[in-house]
């Protein structure tokens, strides 16, 4: 039971970490090096209609734009707790650790 309980937290755990080697090279602290205005963070995935978990983990998986998708990379479930991840910290507004 106590797996149960934590199994959300080992999740997030699971997604910054997935995070850090896929994704941060480009999105550092959500931001966006190659395209500046299309960040993780919250205004701007509510500005392009993407500000949901669903939809950064359909991006995260397929990919938009000059962003190339990582499904085959990540799988579903290394999608969904990237999403997850960068949803939490969306809503956050990106905290430095």
């Amino acid at each position: 039971m106590a797996a149960l309980l934590l199994w959300p937290g080992i999740a997030l755990a699971d997604g910054a970490q997935l995070f850090e080697q896929h994704c941060a090279g480009c999105h550092v602290n959500g931001g966006n090096i190659i395209r500046r205005g299309k960040t993780l963070k919250l205004a701007a995935l509510e500005r392009e209609n993407r500000a949901s978990e669903a939809a950064i983990a359909a991006i995260t998986a397929a990919g938009v734009g000059q962003m190339s998708g990582y499904g085959s990379v990540l799988g579903e479930e290394g999608t969904a707790e990237v999403a997850a991840w960068v949803w939490q910290q969306a809503l956050a507004g990106w905290p430095k650790a």
